[in-house]
């Protein structure tokens, strides 16, 4: 069996929770997934959570904080493999929907739980924006709603939105409008 520091550059489990994490066949599967594309030219979703990993090292998170943002890291993109292509890509078929089912079995912290589900939004939302000129405020605010810690929502988003690839005015705008 292939072990999730194969498939995860450095990666070496700190507490409990990674260490069962790091033995879900569901979760390897979904390192393994993946090839060099917009956004994510690292490739698979192993190399992308290893320098999401990486990252929270650089910036010197500690405590809860540091055990809570890995968690996300791990988690948050890994359930790309079962997104079924043929249908739309929302709701229980979007990949941070089935992150958030497969978090479930591990965890029921709100805190936790949606901002896997919504860590994507901001972007879509932004997106949107860009493209039509509509501000998109009840949507936002909407999101907004739905997050129980925004500061560790906001400092997520920072850290997934740090990889090689990914256009910074999303997070700029995210920033300016919480």
């Amino acid at each position: 069996m292939t072990a999730a520091a194969d498939l995860v550059e450095g990666f070496t489990p700190e507490n409990e929770l990674e260490r069962r994490l790091a033995q879900d066949p569901q979760l390897l599967e979904g390192f393994a997934w993946g090839k060099p594309r917009k956004g994510h030219p690292e490739g698979t979703v192993g190399r992308h959570v290893a320098d999401l990993l990486q990252t929270i090292d650089d910036w010197g998170e500690t405590g809860t904080r540091r055990s809570d943002l890995r968690f996300l890291a791990i988690v948050h993109d890994s359930l790309k493999s079962q997104v079924d292509n043929w249908r739309r890509r929302t709701g229980e078929n979007h990949h941070a929907m089935r992150a958030r089912r497969f978090a479930e079995r591990y965890t029921a912290d709100e805190r936790l739980l949606a901002a896997i589900e919504l860590h994507d939004r901001p972007y879509h939302i932004w997106k949107r924006l860009q493209r039509t000129g509509n501000p998109q405020d009840s949507n936002l605010r909407e999101m907004l709603e739905r997050i129980p810690d925004k500061d560790l929502f906001l400092r997520f988003v920072e850290l997934d939105a740090s990889t090689e690839g990914k256009n910074p005015a999303p997070l700029d705008w995210l920033r300016e409008s919480i």
